[in-house]
């Protein structure tokens, strides 16, 4: 099978052979083999170009599990220029919780034991969206009443406005204002 039709699932419309000027002699049997060895050449490549890409992913891959009654953190979806929890930007709140993991549904399934305020979200989560906790004496946790939509986000209620400018142009004002 042709390296393209094993990447797209179907033949290829153009030609595999390129033709230099004056190489167009080779007839038949020739041209098959030549053809082959480039096949081979593209098979070869390909499947370096594959293995270097898995090496990649492995440095860097960890496998993560989590045993009926740990603690874990609960991602919060990244939104860029949205205020999540009081803090806006790079200093918002990547994760929430800890929480408490009920169930292992699957190896990359879990189920969360999650607070009333976060009743509206599934209680099932994808070891991707999950962070181990771990025990910290010193570690207090506060906890607030916060409203999360079922899609993870937060949204910000402005509480005082703490400053207000007037900036002058030549032909209009533009007001700004410091929100908290």
């Amino acid at each position: 099978m042709a390296s393209y039709k094993a990447l797209y699932g179907r033949q290829c419309r153009s030609p595999i052979r390129l033709f230099d000027v004056g190489d167009t002699k080779l007839l038949g049997l020739d041209l098959v083999q030549d053809d082959i060895e480039k096949v081979k050449i593209i098979r070869e490549r390909i499947i370096s170009t594959q293995n270097r890409q898995k090496s990649y992913v492995d440095n860097q891959h960890q496998e993560l599990e989590f045993m009926v009654r740990d603690k874990v953190f609960l991602k919060v979806s990244p939104m860029k220029r949205v205020m999540r929890f009081g803090k806006k930007g790079k200093l918002s709140l990547r994760y929430i919780g800890p929480f408490e993991i009920l169930e292992k549904i699957s190896a990359v399934a879990y189920r969360l034991a999650l607070l009333l305020e976060l009743s509206s979200i599934h209680l099932v989560f994808h070891v991707s969206m999950l962070r181990k906790y771990l025990y910290d004496p010193s570690h207090v946790i506060e906890a607030q009443g916060i409203q999360i939509a079922p899609d993870l986000s937060y949204e910000e209620v402005p509480v005082a406005i703490l400053d207000r400018q007037v900036k002058k142009l030549w032909s209009k004002e533009i007001t700004s204002v410091k929100v908290l």
